[in-house]
């Protein structure tokens, strides 16, 4: 175990304002474990409040501690929690509601109006060596599961999260609309669900490589210059067909817009990325051929078939790691995801000092 002195945070002050800091070491509350944080991914919200300071209405007005995507060992135990000791290790999910509102008791608790999501204004994050967190959103790893893998299960939940709400199942034509780290996981979890096809789409031809390791059946690089019934037309000729489902993991206009009119009729779009507050879509062509247009927002009851699919060995997500650094180096870090600098996908932060739990 680390220093228990040294709580090194990286906190978000405001637009390309990120430093690093010492902060008091929390104590928890009985319903909650202390963690010495092991490893902190970077996702692309993360880099869109540095950039812009705010996603849609949720605004950094102060001072906020960065990072969701986490691992950690238990270092001290609430006296209300039984399932967890000092020294397990444990994945994070960072979000959790009220539980006392009708969406926390029907189990949408994604949908609390006062979910406490880390790094989501006004809420800290966890990318700090030590850091206090309800028990019950604490997921024992198995010995043979990494701490690396464990902080994958968030960008990973999403992916469960999505293709739950596209209804994937076995032989299910499906089309993944950008390979960045979500619409990878979202292949990988649609493949484990039993999809006959997967075509996945991008911009890029080296995250298009990545989606082929990784199992996608169909690839197509996007060309920007063709028209949406040019697109529209390689896509089902690429899959022999219209998807059943579609799963948009840009967020970008055109691609929502193809989710529906790629889709066969009768079929699901589902919506996972979030762009523009407002786009423009062809309703009537949905509404028409009963095209069903369906919202993702994170995760719901997703963390234990996330770390199933991980633990059995159904899913690889090791490859889409692709940087390592230490908290140190959280400048360095935030630059190289920002950037895309050789190829990254997906950027990993060890928290603890180098001559602890992190040898690097």
């Amino acid at each position: 175990m680390g220093d228990k002195k040294d709580n090194l945070t990286a906190v978000l002050y405001g637009i390309e304002d990120l430093r690093l800091e010492q902060r008091p070491i929390p104590v928890p509350k009985e319903d909650e474990v202390l963690l010495e944080m092991d490893v902190v991914g970077i996702c692309g919200s993360d880099v869109h409040y540095l950039v812009k300071g705010r996603i849609g209405d949720f605004i950094v007005k102060k001072p906020m501690v960065i990072g969701h995507e986490a691992s950690g060992i238990v270092s001290k135990v609430g006296a209300k929690v039984k399932h967890l000791k000092i020294g397990d290790r444990v994945a994070i999910e960072p979000g959790y509601g009220c539980r006392m509102c009708e969406y926390c008791k029907a189990g949408s608790y994604n949908l609390c109006p006062d979910m406490i999501f880390c790094a989501t204004p006004p809420y800290d994050g966890n990318l700090t060596r030590y850091f206090a967190h309800p028990a019950d959103f604490c997921y024992k790893l198995p010995d043979h599961v990494t701490m690396e893998e464990g902080a994958l299960l968030e960008p990973l939940s999403v992916g469960v999260h999505a293709c739950r709400r596209a209804n994937v199942g076995l032989g299910s034509q499906v089309l993944v609309l950008g390979a960045g780290p979500i619409g990878l996981v979202t292949l990988i979890v649609a493949k484990a669900m039993g999809a006959g096809k997967v075509l996945i789409t991008d911009l890029l031809q080296n995250r298009l490589d990545v989606a082929k390791e990784l199992g996608a059946d169909e690839t197509l690089v996007i060309d920007k210059n063709a028209s949406e019934a040019e697109l529209v037309k390689a896509i089902h000729e690429r899959m022999g067909g219209a998807p059943e489902k579609t799963i948009d993991c840009s967020g970008a206009e055109a691609t929502a817009r193809l989710s529906i009119l790629a889709t066969k009729a009768g079929g699901v779009g589902v919506m996972v990325g979030m762009g523009a507050p407002e786009v423009k879509l062809p309703l009537v062509n949905a509404l028409a051929r009963e095209v069903d247009i369906r919202g993702v927002f994170r995760y719901c009851n997703d963390y234990p078939v996330a770390l199933s699919l991980v633990a059995s060995g159904k899913v690889n997500v090791k490859r889409l790691i692709t940087h390592h650094f230490n908290i140190e180096e959280t400048a360095k870090a935030f630059h190289t995801t920002r950037h895309g600098v050789d190829g990254a996908i997906k950027v990993m932060i060890h928290v603890q000092p180098k001559d602890a739990n992190n040898p690097k």
